[in-house]
Order: structure tokens, then C-alpha cells, then sequence
């Protein structure tokens, strides 16, 4: 097979979600409506964690960063997905393809720091109330973030710039919907099994050492929730985990089926469905879980409403 590098061949062609015509009209509506809902509840949230007094903590600091997260990894692949749904021949130039992976990369490696950041700050703040404004100080909260984008930039550029620099052989088909790294590299020529290995090696790091972040917190606050003596304060320390613990499922649960699933019963169409689950569903559904179960976001949405209202009739 002969080898073309980076420079000639100009472009690579999506397998895109199905390949049924009858299909392509309905999920592009569907994906459409889920994008939007992403879009908007993300960026609702980003603006009113900024505008509302009361959620200057770092609970909505970090909330903040985790909408900003979403809406990044969301608008990475969704609407090219959608342009895909619509075009006679769904394809994407190497340029644009090492692009959309090195944000969807960023984005989505430093959602599993962002998470785990927010349960270390639940830990703090129920464990340790009397010293929490202390601890979670300002500074401590902007270098917590700080770490999580400069780690998750650092791997993706490693991984990336050794796929786009190695020679691809002629075949450009991509057997998924968005540009990954498992996809691409299965059409490279050259010895593979290094980019793999860091692949492999980082992807585990990542996930054991956030989620251990997330259990070992967790298992502390529930000790110390079983110590206290008020059911009205076991329900309070309760329900200020809620949201974020039903967010690290929904996530984490994704994950572990992707990639843990045995052999036997992986396959291409359930990995697809998969990734249209976490790449879009996930993002729509974080706003809604932080809106619904959490009083505080509640009542900043009505004092927004009111004030909104109050500017626009006043005038």
C-alpha cells in the first residue's frame, strides 16, 4: 500500500452515525433540538454563576468551569455532526480533523478533573464548614482549574502531534461520526503500538486517579454525615452532593460501558451510540441536574427573572 503523508492527501471522509437515508432527516432534527438545549442551559449557567451575588463560591466556580467544559466538548463535534446529516459527502480536512480532536481532547480530559476538583470542594465544605472559606480560598480555586487545562492541554497535544506527524496510508475512511484518536489511528503506516501504549497508559491514569479523587472524598462525607446527630443536617449535607453525585454517574457510567465492556459484546454501532450519549446527552443533561435538584440555582433564576423583568418594564 503506498504511503502519502500530511501534505497529500488534503482530506478524510466521517462514516458518520448511520448510513440509513431514511434515518439522516429525523437525527439531524433530534441532535439538532439536544445541541440547543446543550448550548442553552450551558450558557445559562455560565452567565448566571457570573451575574448572581450568591453564587460567587466555589461550588458555581467550579459548576461554572464544568458548563464551560460541556459546551466545549459539545460544540467540538455537534455542529459538524449536524453539517454532516445535511452534505452530500460528509468529509473533513486534516487541519480541521487535528483541530476538533485537540478540543475535544482538552475539553473532555479536564471534565474528569473538573469533577473530581467539585467533590474534593464538597468534602471541604462538609467536613470541614468552620474552615471551608479558608481552604477553598480563591486562589486555590483558580490554580485548581488552572491545572486541570494545563494538564489536559499538555496530553492532547502529545497524543495529537504524534498521530498527525506520523505517515497515513491511502485509506482516509474514519469509521466513526467525529475525529478520535482510536479511528485515526488505525490509519496510520507506521508502527502504532507506542501512540497506543501512551494512550492507553494516560486514559487509565486519568480515570482511576480522578474517580479515586471522587470515592475516597465521598467515602469522608459519608462518615462524617453519619456521625451527625440532625436528620435536618444529614438531609441538608445530603442534598448539597446530589447534583454532582448523579453528574459523576451519568459520566462515569458512560465511560465504563464504552470502554469496559468485554470484547465479546463490543461493537462499532454500540460504541457510536455511546459517544453520541456523552459527546451530546451528557452536556444537555448536567444543566438540568444542577437546575432542578439544587435550590440555590432555582432561586438565582427567578432573582434574575425578576430583575430582567424589572429593567424591561422600568423602561
Amino acid at each position: 500500500m503506498d504511503k502519502h503523508n500530511l501534505t497529500t492527501l488534503k482530506e478524510l471522509i466521517l462514516m458518520g452515525i448511520t448510513d440509513v437515508p431514511e434515518l439522516q432527516a429525523p437525527l439531524f432534527v433530534l441532535f439538532l433540538i439536544v445541541y440547543m438545549i446543550s448550548v442553552v442551559g450551558n450558557l445559562g449557567l455560565i452567565i448566571l454563576t457570573n451575574i448572581d451575588a450568591h453564587l460567587h463560591i466555589p461550588m458555581y466556580f467550579f459548576l461554572r468551569h464544568l458548563s464551560f467544559k460541556d459546551l466545549g466538548y459539545s460544540t467540538a463535534v455537534g455542529p459538524k455532526m449536524l453539517l454532516d446529516f445535511v452534505a452530500e459527502r460528509p468529509t473533513i480536512s486534516y487541519s480541521w480533523c487535528a483541530t476538533q480532536l485537540t478540543f475535544f481532547s482538552v475539553f473532555i480530559i479536564s471534565e474528569l478533573f473538573i469533577l473530581s476538583t467539585m467533590a474534593y470542594d464538597r468534602y471541604v465544605a462538609i467536613c470541614n464548614p468552620l474552615l471551608y472559606t479558608v481552604i477553598m480560598s480563591q486562589a486555590l480555586c483558580h490554580v485548581l482549574v488552572a491545572i486541570t487545562y494545563l494538564y489536559s492541554v499538555f496530553l492532547s497535544l502529545l497524543t495529537i502531534i504524534k498521530i498527525f506527524t506520523s505517515p497515513f496510508c491511502g485509506q482516509n475512511v474514519i469509521r466513526h461520526f467525529y475525529c478520535d484518536s482510536l479511528p485515526l489511528i488505525s490509519l496510520l503506516c507506521s508502527d502504532t503500538h507506542e501512540i497506543r501504549l501512551i494512550i492507553l497508559i494516560f486514559s487509565t491514569f486519568n480515570l482511576v486517579s480522578s474517580l479515586l479523587i471522587i470515592l475516597v472524598s465521598y467515602i469522608l462525607i459519608f462518615v462524617t454525615i453519619l456521625r451527625m446527630n440532625s436528620a435536618e443536617s444529614k438531609y441538608k449535607a445530603f442534598s448539597t452532593c446530589g447534583s454532582h453525585l448523579t453528574a459523576v454517574m451519568v459520566f462515569y457510567g458512560t465511560l465504563f460501558f464504552m470502554y469496559v465492556q468485554p470484547k465479546s459484546s463490543h461493537s462499532f454501532d454500540t460504541d457510536k451510540v455511546a459517544s453520541v450519549f456523552y459527546t451530546l446527552g451528557i452536556p444537555m443533561l448536567n444543566p438540568m441536574i444542577y437546575s432542578f435538584r439544587n435550590k440555590e440555582v432555582k432561586n438565582a433564576l427567578q432573582r434574575t427573572w425578576k430583575m430582567c423583568a424589572h429593567i424591561l418594564f422600568k423602561n
